[in-house]
């Protein structure tokens, strides 16, 4: 069945400029494919380009046709399932989580949810289910906090005389160690004796780092002849350095 917009104080450019003034985003994907469907569009292509179904874009086009724009907006809850526990039975169960349970009364040492049931039953004669007792008390901004069971019959005054005689345990002080030094690169320095520097003993290095003996300037021949007349014709002052075997 195709349905229509039977209202006409709005056009489809009416609808899109509302549409972009208004904050609520869902209100204004519905004006959109409102006026889609007024300029002739199929329903199914505007409930696609609009993000939902045939059937949510028809449902919108009554609200439209019977409520105008303002029934486009989601109508306010009404605020959930009405408590069956008056303001004054809430209080009292406030008071029992406070105190705790009665162990002759009760028969626990600690409220459970299906314990609590069971009292507000026993007492105010309304039967909830365990959810919705725990659904309450977190309205009564109790929390479930699962805690250290204890004995009824625990003899309170012997445990406060084996902690005053257990020996207290502390930390051992801070030592606080020296600061090392670093390099320029970021790498840790660690000092080392100079007696213990080893100097390097093969190659270019070792070359390097040995004295050199002195060499004393003689003018004659050599080993080469090629080399003697050389020395032969350079002045007296001129000391030729020799050639390091590689």
């Amino acid at each position: 069945m195709t349905v229509s917009v039977t209202r006409s104080e709005h056009t489809p450019a009416d609808l899109r400029r509302q549409a972009g003034r208004t904050a609520d985003a869902r209100a204004a994907r519905r004006m959109l494919a409102l006026a889609l469907v007024m300029e002739g569009e199929n329903r199914e292509t505007a409930a696609r380009q609009c993000g939902m179904d045939r059937q949510t874009l028809r449902d919108w086009v009554h609200r439209y046709n019977a409520a105008g724009v303002t029934g486009l907006s989601d109508r306010p809850h009404g605020g959930g399932a009405v408590s069956k526990l008056t303001p004054a039975q809430e209080a009292t169960l406030a008071e029992w989580v406070r105190t705790g349970p009665d162990l002759e009364t009760d028969g626990v040492v600690r409220w459970r949810v299906i314990d609590l049931r069971q009292r507000i039953a026993r007492e105010f004669e309304v039967e909830l289910h365990e959810r919705s007792v725990g659904k309450l008390l977190r309205r009564l901004r109790f929390r479930r906090l699962s805690v250290r069971p204890r004995h009824p019959e625990a003899d309170v005054a012997a445990q406060e005389t084996h902690k005053k005689t257990t020996p207290s345990w502390s930390p051992p002080p801070f030592r606080p160690k020296p600061a090392v030094s670093r390099s320029s690169s970021g790498c840790k320095m660690r000092r080392v004796s100079v007696s213990k520097v080893a100097w390097p003993t093969s190659g270019r290095s070792r070359a390097a780092a040995r004295p050199r003996p002195a060499i004393a300037a003689t003018i004659g021949p050599t080993s080469s002849a090629p080399s003697a007349r050389r020395a032969a014709s350079a002045p007296a002052w001129f000391c030729p350095m020799p050639t390091l075997m590689r």
